[in-house]
């Protein structure tokens, strides 16, 4: 690529840039409805439900995983074999390969 390619490159990526910029300005300078701005809120209310009804799942689930890791490794100092109690994934091999 010759460094005429290359700046011929840099200004499109300046245009479209400052292209994006002046819209961004523009749709700042919109204001918004009562109704608009209500919407929004809404959303973003249900969103943020949505968000922390994940984390709390996730939370849970860590929270789960670490008591049976807690048992496996309790029972693994004890000398209990546990190799049976452990769940196998079908499809574990063929993700990684």
């Amino acid at each position: 690529m010759t460094n005429g390619d290359n700046e011929d490159r840099e200004q499109d990526v300046r245009e479209r840039i400052a292209s994006l910029i002046r819209a961004t300005e523009q749709a700042r300078k919109k204001q918004l409805t009562g109704e608009e701005l209500q919407r929004l809120k809404s959303a973003a209310s249900r969103l943020d439900e949505m968000l922390n009804a994940a984390a709390d799942a996730d939370r849970q689930a860590l929270k789960s995983a670490a008591a049976r890791l807690d048992q496996l490794l309790s029972e693994i100092g004890t000398g209990k074999d546990v190799s049976s109690d452990l769940k196998r994934r079908q499809d574990w091999r063929g993700r990684d390969e």
